[in-house]
């Protein structure tokens, strides 16, 4: 579905940050999201333009919800750990390291190729973006 929705979301001007789908796909959950972040309205915009887009394409659901990312935005693509250098994140890895962590926390400094660097406690960290099992960004309260 989300392979389906990337194009039609980026025409309105917005990015697929995740799409679910649960009871067996009778609830859809959409999460959008855009550089200057993500109002009702857009929310309500978006929720209006996909049930016409679903009625065209034939996706039966019963509901749909659609909703900023939150403060702890996952991260899922290397555009996303760019995008969000200078940020604090939360790294889980599928494998552990060298000396057996597996979870990063600290400032994101970017991407380069598919190695993404963090600041982690004063050190520069590179991961391999293949090995990442999940990350988010850590909210500044």
């Amino acid at each position: 579905m989300a392979s389906r929705l990337e194009p039609t979301l980026a025409g309105l001007g917005y990015e697929l940050v995740d799409a679910q789908a649960s009871n067996h796909g009778r609830f859809l959950r959409i999460f959008i999201d855009k550089p200057e972040g993500i109002t009702v309205d857009d929310c309500a915009d978006v929720s209006r333009h996909l049930a016409r887009y679903f009625a065209v394409e034939g996706v039966d659901y019963d509901r749909l919800e659609v909703s900023s990312p939150g403060l702890d935005r996952p991260l899922r693509k290397p555009a996303d750990f760019a995008r969000f250098a200078g940020q604090k994140a939360d790294v889980r890895m599928m494998q552990p390291s060298a000396d057996g962590r597996k979870r990063f926390v600290g400032v994101l400094q970017g991407v380069e190729g598919a190695v993404l660097s963090m600041e982690v406690d004063g050190a520069r960290v590179a991961l391999e973006l293949e090995g990442v099992e999940r990350a988010k960004l850590v909210p500044d309260l």
